[in-house]
């Protein structure tokens, strides 16, 4: 939503549902920026506040036209493999190579990379790519505790970061974490990412009917954040946070009963 408005292109990638699907349900913004309050946090003095992106009404979506003003590339993992061939690279699976090669191509031709003199107005892509990972890209690390290839993901992760790093790109990706059995794996997986947050509902859970957490609808873990460049590791204090919906707004909260 928030590359639609400020006009980038995007990349939708999925093997469970079509990306236009995906797009039609993106929230609709509202008239105001968002105020993020430092103080709250506590990472900054009690005063202050900054701009910083946009409101979204989660319970609208976004109109036809606004969409049609950005350029979008899709990628339906049952439709490439019934178009293209079957591609297999450095022992990955072919739905992981064929999204590769698709990705780079749009950074190539469309000019978003960095290495390139760019033929046009500079711009951002921005790539999101649905629950990677799962057994509708051909992996099967949800299902085993020995995968057939347990290095496919880690791979595929591996090139696309090589690839973001050199272009004007951004890539913001889903993975069923709960459904993969080898801890190894999920290690590896974040060592290879510059942020990973996970979401935890209190649906089913015993917080659910805890009255500690009565005003949330769940957890908030931020697993890594961004240390790009730097030798010294992460000391953030504010990794409890919490989330509830309310019915225009997804809000974050620090969480004092963690």
């Amino acid at each position: 939503a928030e590359g639609v408005v400020c006009g980038h292109d995007l990349f939708v990638a999925s093997a469970m549902e079509p990306p236009d699907n995906i797009l039609k349900v993106k929230t609709h913004r509202r008239g105001k920026d968002i105020l993020i309050d430092h103080n709250y946090l506590e990472i900054a003095s009690p005063t202050t506040s900054t701009k910083f992106g946009h409101y979204y009404d989660i319970s609208k979506t976004m109109s036809p036209e606004l969409l049609q003003s950005i350029k979008w590339h899709s990628f339906y993992l049952p439709e490439e493999l019934s178009l293209e061939p079957k591609l297999k690279m450095c022992n990955m699976n072919c739905g992981y190579a064929n999204l590769l090669h698709s990705i780079q191509r749009v950074i190539y031709q469309e000019g978003f990379d960095g290495s390139h003199p760019q033929k046009k107005q500079k711009n951002i892509l921005r790539i999101g790519i649905q629950s990677l990972g799962s057994l509708l890209w051909g992996d099967d690390i949800c299902s085993s505790d020995t995968p057939e290839d347990i290095h496919s993901l880690t791979k595929f992760l591996y090139v696309l970061r090589g690839l973001l790093r050199k272009s004007l790109s951004a890539c913001i990706i889903t993975v069923p974490s709960h459904l993969i059995q080898n801890k190894a794996i999920m290690e590896r997986v974040t060592n290879l990412s510059d942020m990973v947050v996970g979401l935890e509902s209190f649906i089913g859970s015993e917080r659910e009917t805890n009255p500690l957490y009565k005003d949330y609808h769940g957890l908030l873990h931020v697993h890594q954040i961004p240390r790009l460049n730097s030798l010294i590791c992460d000391v953030s204090d504010t990794k409890d946070l919490a989330f509830r919906l309310k019915r225009k707004q997804f809000t974050i909260e620090r969480d004092f009963n963690v």
